[in-house]
């Protein structure tokens, strides 16, 4: 694993963005444009903890809060408040929350005459490691995750541990699993390290924790940088998300959840369809079970199948799904729904 990063620009097809890591809430202003309006557009919770820390004199509004909120209506919503607060293409909109404020504010920006520069200020682990990374914005359609959307980057995500001091415990498990999947998909020094560390990070340990931030933002943008628009590498970073973006769907439950039952469920096929030793895949379900993440499938199978139908990653009856040859390095492979099926009910019945 690499040494910590503090600060990485990355220059994709769309724009040049700067990732902060490791900052102070008091050094946001000087990320802050000198000229043009900026708007803040704050999760309901994070204002109420951390407003009064926040640049003063910068108009705020509220962002959507839940899943169940992440829709068209929403980004009609911050569109009309564009309007309203005189936005244009001169401005900033700047997302203040998790990967779902980070997600509509974007969607809403890259859509807003064409296009607005936007900026992200995460404030969760799983939005700091991965959400908030990469450019990927977009909204749920008819209850499917991220139907509708744009690649468009941020000019910069702003990320500071100061906000991951009030993260209840849950939403903690939740950003590491996004960090097991950038290690296990194509950095085997931060699976080792993950490995070993796992009860500093757990007791939240700042030094520790910087570290593992860093190396798994390193795997994302350089996975974005080589492959922005995803036609090839970039297929990868979607381990464990197939099932997961169903399950959660079809049992409700958190987007770090959804995906570590993904990735404990895709390392079992890997070891019949792309040489994973069974070994290696246990080991990734200790992993997730260490960080108290859950492994067995939740839901019925019909109503995951369903939802497995609408997945963009479909072509006939068969979906492409990230496997793992080994420990840090993942292939696309055609699964087809029997064997999937097969995968969950063998999940279902691990001891």
């Amino acid at each position: 694993m690499e040494t910590e990063i503090r600060s990485l620009e990355f220059s994709a097809v769309s724009r040049t963005s700067r990732l902060v890591l490791g900052a102070k809430i008091s050094e946001l202003p000087g990320w802050l444009p000198r000229s043009g309006r900026v708007l803040f557009v704050c999760d309901p919770v994070v204002e109420s903890l951390y407003g009064r820390r926040l640049p003063a004199g910068v108009p705020r509004i509220l962002a959507p809060r839940g899943e169940k909120r992440k829709t068209p209506a929403s980004v009609r919503r911050l569109h009309l408040s564009f309007v309203e607060h005189r936005l244009d293409r001169s401005s900033l909109a700047v997302a203040v929350g998790g990967g779902i404020a980070c997600d509509v504010t974007g969607f809403a920006a890259a859509t807003f005459m064409r296009g607005i520069p936007f900026a992200f200020v995460p404030t969760t682990l799983l939005a700091q490691v991965d959400a908030a990374i990469g450019g990927k914005n977009g909204s749920n359609f008819l209850g499917y995750k991220n139907l509708i959307g744009t690649t468009a980057q941020p000019r910069f995500v702003f990320s500071s541990p100061e906000f991951l001091g009030t993260l209840p415990r849950r939403e903690w498990a939740c950003g590491f699993a996004e960090m097991i999947k950038a290690a296990a998909i194509a950095d085997i020094g931060l699976f080792r390290f993950l490995e070993t560390h796992a009860e500093c990070l757990l007791d939240r340990d700042p030094e520790t924790l910087g570290r593992a931030v860093s190396a798994a933002v390193r795997v994302k943008a350089e996975i974005t940088v080589e492959d922005e628009l995803e036609t090839g590498r970039r297929r990868l970073l979607n381990f464990g998300h197939t099932l997961g973006h169903a399950l959660e769907r079809a049992a409700g439950i958190r987007h770090g959840e959804a995906v570590a039952i993904g990735m404990a469920a895709a390392a079992r096929l890997s070891v019949r369809r792309s040489g994973l030793e069974e070994n290696d895949a246990e080991r990734l379900i200790r992993l997730l079970e260490r960080f108290r993440l859950p492994v067995r499938p939740c839901g019925s199978w019909p109503e995951i199948r369903d939802a497995l139908l609408q997945d963009k990653k479909k072509a006939g009856d068969r979906i492409d799904l990230v496997l793992l040859e080994d420990l840090g390095k993942a292939v696309i492979v055609g699964v087809g729904q029997k064997e999937l099926e097969r995968g969950f009910h063998d999940l279902c019945q691990r001891g």
